[in-house]
């Protein structure tokens, strides 16, 4: 069996990605590591994982990560991967980031909106991880940097739209809402209970680090250059992300038209779910799923297209989508391990 390690095992992400490779029926999870409770087994850390995973949290040693697993995650703030990385891909294993530090192959946009970068040469060789799009480079990647939740949910009901033209690439409005779990798990003022709760609010507005990031792949996939307006909310739930876009259909594009693209891109691609006329995506339904859920409604009086999506931030934004890259990764089915039943309620 394939081994793999998770590096950052005890931040939401992390826990996620322990998790769904707990219960893989092709890899053995075999090393995880976290700095503020090395020593702990990670059952103490996570009750609800008593019986179901037995390792105890280690601390960060690159040799040991190398010698215990073929394929690594690390669940790590950005910065933090750029460091050790190099040693591990040097070492000939595969490496799924699931930080912003190879999501970009031009570094010097990266470094306009994070810090400078420790890593510039493997950054061209990095493979962006939005497996129903890059799954061919993802198949062949040794480096892959796992998409941010935002982007998923931005970039999978537009990206067919702006391939086939059936949208004006200018003029693009992403209003998405997230669950606290998007912050992480350290403490936080603007995440504490009393914060959020009975609370609504948008922050960063036009000035979120993940809109570079969306519009890079976005006009990377439309062949001209795009222009996103990206308002993200947070909102008193655990987990969960809705996300509605609008956008200006081109001249003749009806209802039907955007929901033949969409259906004829994402045929046979498994996590991708387009709801039925007159009905939403809602998050509730996709929760700790893979799945992400697209909804369409064309207003024909003010041509203006409304796309709507819903994901887990925590898996098709996260730790599920970095499954699905190691499966592409290996040669697998993209839903092994990843076919959870969704909640009906």
């Amino acid at each position: 069996m394939t081994r793999v390690a998770v590096i950052g095992a005890t931040g939401y992400a992390g826990a996620e990605l322990v998790r769904l490779l707990a219960g893989h029926p092709v890899v053995t999870l075999s090393m995880v590591t976290s700095r503020q409770y090395a020593g702990v087994p990670f059952a103490d850390v996570f009750p609800a994982m008593t019986g179901r995973v037995d390792l105890v949290c280690q601390s960060f040693d690159p040799r040991a990560v190398i010698e215990a697993a073929d394929v690594i995650f690390t669940a790590l703030p950005h910065k933090l991967p750029m460091a050790i990385v190099p040693d591990l891909v040097a070492a000939g294993r595969r490496v799924i980031d699931l930080s912003a530090d190879f999501r970009f192959r031009n570094v010097g946009l990266y470094e306009s909106v994070y810090q400078p970068h420790q890593a510039r040469e493997l950054c061209r060789q990095t493979v962006y991880g939005l497996c129903e799009v890059y799954a061919e480079d993802i198949a062949g990647a040794q480096l892959v940097g796992n998409p941010g939740c935002y982007p998923t949910s931005v970039l999978l009901p537009l990206i067919p739209l702006l391939r086939q033209k059936l949208v004006a690439a200018d003029g693009l409005v992403a209003d998405a809402k997230s669950g606290v779990s998007g912050a992480g798990r350290g403490a936080s003022l603007t995440t504490h209970i009393c914060e959020v709760a009975e609370s609504f609010k948008p922050y960063k507005v036009a000035a979120h680090r993940h809109n570079p990031e969306m519009e890079a792949i976005l006009e990377d996939q439309a062949g001209q250059p795009v222009s996103l307006t990206f308002v993200p909310h947070l909102v008193p739930m655990s987990r969960g992300m809705q996300t509605t876009l609008y956008a200006r259909p081109a001249a003749g594009v009806d209802e039907a038209a955007v929901r033949d693209c969409l259906a004829r891109f994402y045929a046979g691609r498994p996590f991708v779910r387009l709801r039925p006329a007159g009905q939403a995506p809602d998050s509730r339904h996709v929760r700790g799923t893979n799945y992400c859920d697209i909804g369409v409604v064309l207003d024909a009086h003010r041509r203006c297209l409304v796309l709507m999506s819903a994901i887990d931030n925590l898996v098709k934004g996260a730790a599920g989508q970095a499954v699905q890259n190691m499966n592409l990764m290996l040669g697998l089915p993209e839903t092994t391990g990843l076919d959870q039943v969704p909640y009906p309620v």
